[in-house]
């Protein structure tokens, strides 16, 4: 007969459900290591922001605690700095961004999983190739081409060239090369057009897809200095990235805080974003509806 304590025991789990004593320190260690090495850096700016004006940031006699702690680079970035206005521009491209490459990303993508068409395999071709060559190598024709246009001190000409990636393009068409074809085909056989298969049926199976390229997007478009450096000129336009690289010239002092202070402050909205969309982007790249 079974008992309660049975059934409980059953229940809990059992060192030999997760390997051997030793196969499990190890993994928790390197665990532990990855943490450290991923967190470390962010956590370390973050005390140093925060540390009194006779405290040290580097040295020997730096400490990671601020003894004194207290908001005062923070208050001085937002006085002496148009923080809002760099951060506004940055979510015009941002915006731009991810809007462009997810509506051409997703329809380039599913026509590159569409068989049957001539050109399909010489488009992927030049795809593949455009991804050899470095942004560095691109970087002076892109900047006579912006300036041909008129776009240079523009925020136009920093999003232009991000339009659409092909690195992008190529995570749909695995997305949407995943959707079984049997589904299509009884789809067909109910009647449903090419776009209401696309909307219906493509789409919310490629959700996880989505979502790697609307954070990937994200994060390039907001974390993106080079670029911005070079076209934009004007105080006005600047990006976040770069309106805060200022806080390393001279006119601020060199003040060290003020640099950790406005690192933290650029990276705070990309850690918003991992944290709201986490849960999503798991659960989208193994699920997806197929329901017409």
């Amino acid at each position: 007969m079974t008992t309660a304590v049975d059934k409980r025991r059953r229940l809990l789990p059992r060192w030999r459900d997760y390997g051997r004593p030793r196969e499990l320190v190890v993994r928790y260690l390197l665990l532990v290591f990855v943490l450290f090495i991923t967190v470390g850096p962010l956590l370390w700016q973050l005390l140093s922001s925060l540390k009194g004006a006779g405290e040290d940031v580097f040295g020997a006699g730096a400490s990671l605690i601020p003894h004194h702690p207290t908001l005062r680079a923070y208050r001085e970035i937002f006085d002496q700095v148009p923080v809002w206005t760099y951060i506004g521009n940055s979510m015009v491209i941002v915006a731009l961004s991810v809007t462009s490459q997810l509506v051409f990303s997703t329809l380039a993508g599913y026509m590159l999983s569409k068989p049957g068409w001539k050109g399909r395999k010489l488009v992927w071709v030049v795809l593949m190739a455009s991804m050899m060559f470095p942004f560095e190598s691109i970087m002076v024709s892109l900047f006579l081409s912006i300036r041909d246009m008129g776009l240079v001190d523009h925020l136009a000409g920093v999003w232009l060239p991000g339009f659409v990636a092909a690195i992008n393009v190529l995570i749909m068409r695995a997305a949407f090369l995943a959707v079984p074809r049997e589904i299509e085909d009884a789809a067909m056989l109910d009647g449903a057009g090419e776009w209401k298969r696309f909307r219906h049926l493509y789409l919310p199976s490629a959700y996880g897809a989505i979502l790697v390229v609307t954070i990937n997007t994200f994060i390039s478009a907001w974390d993106d200095f080079l670029w911005p450096l070079i076209v934009l000129r004007s105080e006005e336009q600047f990006t976040l990235t770069l309106g805060l690289a200022r806080l390393q010239s001279s006119s601020f002092g060199y003040d060290q805080r003020m640099v950790m202070a406005g690192s933290v402050i650029s990276v705070v909205p990309v850690l918003v974003l991992f944290v709201i969309t986490q849960r999503w982007f798991y659960k989208g790249v193994s699920s997806g509806a197929v329901k017409l």
